[in-house]
């Protein structure tokens, strides 16, 4: 839970703090922080996830590489700045909820 902590990117040293424990991370909340993108590293990196929390950040868009989630149940998304829904969505078949509340759609 990275939540309120008004990040502006992913710390780069958490990939490697974590890189021996990546796979067993199912839940992250990056939500109430500053980011502006995500990287497709970010997703590479926490294949594994089953949630992830994205509110209230500055997001307009996704990697491609979201469509690499093959265990992703449920994002996220409300209170950024998506002007249209996020394609690489439509191709993750695993997704149950996709919470797009207040933005620009």
């Amino acid at each position: 839970d990275l939540a309120n902590c008004k990040l502006m990117t992913f710390p780069v040293g958490i990939y490697k703090a974590m890189r021996s424990v990546t796979e067993g991370i199912h839940c992250i909340s990056l939500a109430n922080n500053e980011l502006k993108s995500l990287t497709s590293r970010f997703v590479t990196t926490f294949s594994q996830l089953r949630e992830l929390n994205l509110a209230g950040n500055y997001l307009h868009r996704l990697p491609e590489e979201v469509t690499s989630l093959p265990h992703l149940r449920a994002i996220n998304l409300s209170r950024n700045r998506f002007r249209r829904f996020p394609e690489p969505l439509a191709a993750v078949t695993t997704l149950e909820t996709i919470d797009l509340e207040e933005n620009e759609i």
